[in-house]
């Protein structure tokens, strides 16, 4: 798969939940550093003032993998609601790939696809 794929998947994700009008704007970048490895960025803010941002660095030379990963989500007032990474931290956490939650609890999560995370966003208005 070549990068510029990838993106156009993304961009597809983002638009099949925009079609909710539950997403007010959205943007990404791609910064490519050959055809199939670089970086996606993006930022997406919703309705009630919620805003996603995320960072995807990815190399797509065999199949899809996320090297480095970064989805943060904030509300209106830029408190953490989630934000799932594979960051390194001091101490060092017994997962690489984790999520922090509201509570400050850090556990364990995969890495997650943006489809799951706007689905957890999504979430948030239908309760």
């Amino acid at each position: 798969m070549l990068l510029s794929e990838y993106q156009t998947q993304i961009i597809c994700v983002i638009d099949h939940y925009a079609r909710t009008n539950l997403i007010t704007s959205s943007e990404i970048v791609l910064d490519a550093r050959s055809p199939k490895i670089g970086v996606l960025k993006g930022s997406i803010e919703f309705i009630d003032g919620t805003q996603l941002f995320f960072t995807e660095y990815v190399d797509c030379r065999y199949r899809l993998e996320k090297l480095n990963y970064s989805y943060h989500c904030q509300d209106s007032d830029g408190t953490l609601i989630f934000r799932y990474d594979n960051a390194a931290h001091k101490p060092v956490l017994p997962h690489p790939n984790h999520k922090h939650e509201t509570t400050g609890n850090i556990v364990a999560a995969e890495p997650p696809e943006l489809a799951a995370i706007l689905d957890e966003i999504m979430e948030q208005f239908v309760s």
